[in-house]
């Protein structure tokens, strides 16, 4: 579980990824909530970028291998 600096579990790394878009690489500009999860699979071998932008992914990644991929998400406006 991805925790926050307190050690605590972060419960805005939900919400977050929903409007953050990739800044490079194949899935520029693409939402990060949108990456397919071979692009996750390859951070996850390779490794993650340091801070926000590794923990993202990182959070997605838990998220789709453990089936809650279909949780419903904000509508973006």
């Amino acid at each position: 579980m991805i925790a926050n600096k307190r050690g605590r579990a972060d419960p805005n790394l939900l919400i977050q990824p929903t409007g953050i878009k990739m800044p490079f690489g194949k899935f520029k500009e693409r939402l990060l909530r949108d990456l397919a999860i071979s692009c996750l699979e390859w951070f996850q071998r390779k490794g993650y970028p340091k801070g926000t932008l590794g923990v993202l992914p990182e959070t997605l990644y838990e998220i789709k291998i453990t089936g809650y991929g279909d949780l419903p998400v904000p509508i973006n406006r």
